[in-house]
């Protein structure tokens, strides 16, 4: 009788794990509002599906493939997206709080309807682990405060740059706590960005724009800032910057 009961109670995993196409359906079903909270996704082709306004809550996306997938106004909190591809997503004011992205593909992420990024379709990122990631993204007005770029790659690739230059941007954006410890950030922008007690611990950031920045406290032991700029910036209580090779302007 246990035996039975065992069994009973444990239902396959592969029964809870839902296909694109089921996936597809719940949105064709409740546009705009589908609700995959918590649902196994992992691994799914969601090419090009519009989730705008979906709850994402602690689902389950490791892996995916969302390339050109709308996530506007989504509210992914706590979901693990770790290794998913969101080359072109959509995340105009997407909820991000406490997601995994841990080794995902960011590459030309859609932040804005016009050329600009703009406050009122701020994405947010609150202690979200974007570490090991590859990421090309304007993260410009977003609140990242307390995310995590361990070991991430944003470093621009100036050998490919035929149709302007294509970088990732926190222009005045929330990142007061951000760990980008062991990051690429060469020729990153911070311009006017809340960077309060962030870690900098040997990360690349040459030619990296601080301008205008506030760095209270923040920590660049070790990290490479040849050719950063830093004009304007408020730089007190920073650490590490003394004994970084090359300086800093």
């Amino acid at each position: 009788m246990l035996a039975a009961l065992v069994l009973w109670a444990a239902p396959s995993s592969a029964a809870d794990h839902l296909s694109a196409d089921q996936v597809r359906a719940v949105v064709v079903a409740s546009p705009g509002k589908a609700n995959l909270a918590g649902k196994d996704m992992s691994g799914a082709d969601l090419t090009g599906l519009d989730l705008s306004g979906a709850a994402l809550a602690g689902a389950n996306l490791s892996g995916a493939n969302l390339h050109g997938v709308k996530l506007v106004g989504a509210d992914l909190t706590g979901a693990d997206l770790s290794g998913a591809d969101l080359t072109f997503a959509w995340i105009m004011r997407a909820n991000f709080t406490r997601a995994r992205l841990h080794g995902a593909t960011l590459q030309t992420v859609v932040t804005s309807t016009g050329m600009d990024n703009t406050q009122d379709q701020a994405a947010t990122f609150v202690d979200a682990d974007l570490s090991d990631a590859s990421i090309t993204v304007n993260f410009s007005f977003d609140d990242l405060r307390g995310a995590r770029f361990t070991h991430a790659h944003m470093t621009v690739d100036m050998r490919n740059q035929s149709m302007g230059l294509l970088r990732t941007a926190f222009e005045s954006a929330k990142l007061d706590g951000a760990d980008f410890t062991g990051a690429g950030l060469g020729h990153v922008t911070f311009r006017f960005a809340k960077l309060g007690h962030a870690r900098f611990v040997d990360a690349d950031a040459r030619n990296a724009d601080f301008a205008g920045a506030d760095l209270t406290g923040a920590d660049f032991t070790g990290a490479k800032v040849q050719d950063a700029r830093f004009a304007g910036a408020t730089m007190t209580g920073v650490t590490g910057l003394a004994s970084a090779a090359g300086g800093a302007d």
